[in-house]
């Protein structure tokens, strides 16, 4: 029986990064995954291929749309769907075989098949065909993931009724979208098809859209987004979803009303479950809370000492830049070191156009908390380089202790903001204050400058607004 240092179960982004980590500070290390492919639901069917749908239905929108305003003309314009599935897929095939290569180039044992315990230091591997074996490890990551959660009675087929999954790959635009649940990945999805022509309408049971965001934030993305022609039916509960000849129908209840609304698809997009079904957690007494995400303890140690658990089957933000900090810290911990992830300061984006991205706390938060703070925001309507790049919806918005000036939250609306986000991120990492970014010189003309602008807000003395 093959012993390791190391073994990560799931080869996701926090998988394969605690891997990689982990064989780089000199432990015999082995990542085991069931997909067959690495790179978890982020690579295969989440985060990247989404991206490929999301850039490549912007193109088509603003060739179809925007060009000829700055004196671009295109022509007879047509969508080749295939095509672009099929570049988003060929984007996805490179960059698992790089994960491969980097496994290789740090010497990590790649493990193809569904891992589970037998012992707290010995896994079962079962293969795609049926065969098993048996690997001894002094440490042991959990690191499996999460999978799409549907509604009580309503069946998931990946054809008409649609998880996001079944959402990146439809073989023709629907006529007509409807989506349940206004989070991050059903307006993401919701924009794709939006662009390359369905009629969209989203279904969310709060009365606003993006639960967790900043408020005010929320209230302008569900503005931008309606007008673009997203229709939306908020405080809408729904009942039902049955398939029949003409398509899907989705029975809801709105203020005491029972209706009924058709579509050719429906995707569901309520959230997601962590995958701790399947890996014999009990055998080892490994402890789970009330949704099933393993409990942990100090540096991400489980109720077991040598098992670790990272990423979406723990608390916190499902998020795949989460899970990598995760995964680093704990390869780090176990080898000695001193691993640390600020959960202060990890930021959330969705990408869509405008992109939303925030790290930090809300409006909402600080007040809940009693924590008096300032606020300094800045439209993007009065940044140079947003407005020649006829993209200049949204702003910045940046929340300071009100007696330190210490950053506390930062959310944005607008262009190119999710790589924006990175800079106020780094401030916050070294404890910076609004005054800090104020007096940090940014280029001209960039988009960042509004967040220069912004910090000045705080103080009241922005200069071009």
């Amino acid at each position: 029986m093959e012993e390791f240092d190391v073994v990560v179960i799931g080869g996701g982004p926090g998988g394969y990064v605690c891997a990689i980590r982990s064989a780089q500070l000199g432990n015999k290390t082995a990542c085991i995954e069931s997909r067959g492919a690495l790179g978890g639901t982020c690579l295969n069917v989440g985060c990247i291929p989404s991206k490929s749908l999301l850039h490549a239905s912007e193109m088509y929108h603003k060739a179809k749309n925007e060009f000829k305003t700055i004196g671009i003309n295109t022509g007879d314009l047509s969508l080749d769907l295939d095509k672009m599935m099929g570049h988003k897929e060929k984007s996805v095939d490179g960059l698992t075989k790089g994960i491969e290569f980097l496994f290789k180039k740090n010497k990590v044992s790649y493990l193809k098949g569904h891992g589970s315990f037998k012992d707290k230091n010995t896994l079962t591997i079962k293969d795609a065909s049926g065969s098993t074996q048996e690997i001894k490890a002094k440490n042991i990551v959990i690191a499996t993931g999460s999978s799409v959660l549907s509604l009580p009675n309503i069946e998931i087929d990946e054809s008409s009724i649609v998880s996001s999954t079944g959402a990146l790959s439809l073989k023709q635009v629907p006529k007509k979208l409807i989506i349940i649940g206004g989070g991050y990945i059903g307006l993401e999805m919701g924009s794709v098809w939006l662009r390359l022509g369905s009629d969209v309408e989203v279904i969310e049971y709060m009365d606003h859209i993006t639960p967790g965001m900043d408020r005010e934030v929320s209230d302008n993305f569900l503005k931008i987004l309606k007008k673009q022609g997203m229709k939306f039916h908020l405080s809408t509960k729904v009942l039902d979803v049955t398939k029949n000849s003409n398509g899907v129908t989705v029975s809801v209840e709105h203020n005491g009303e029972a209706l009924e609304m058709t579509s050719d698809v429906v995707l569901m997009s309520v959230g997601r479950k962590p995958n701790t079904d399947g890996l014999n957690l009990e055998a080892v007494g490994i402890k789970k809370d009330q949704k099933g995400r393993v409990l942990i303890e100090k540096n991400l140690k489980t109720s077991v000492d040598n098992v670790f658990a990272i990423g979406d089957v723990i608390e916190g933000p499902m998020l795949a830049h989460k899970a990598e900090d995760e995964g680093m810290a704990v390869a780090e911990s176990i080898s000695g070191k001193h691993g640390h992830v600020n959960y202060d300061a990890i930021p959330g984006v969705v990408y869509t156009s405008p992109e939303v991205a925030a790290v930090g706390k809300t409006e909402e938060q600080l007040k809940e908390s009693g924590i008096e703070y300032n606020v300094g925001k800045f439209p993007f309507m009065a940044n140079s380089r947003a407005k020649i790049n006829n993209d200049a919806d949204g702003f910045i918005k940046i929340l300071a202790d009100k007696s330190t000036d210490k950053i506390l939250g930062v959310h944005m609306i607008g262009p190119d903001v999710g790589t924006m986000i990175a800079e106020v991120v780094l401030a916050m990492e070294f404890g910076a204050s609004a005054e800090d970014i104020a007096r940090t010189c940014h280029a001209h003309p960039t988009l960042s400058e509004a967040v220069k602008e912004a910090a000045l807000a705080v103080d009241k003395r922005a200069i071009h607004f």
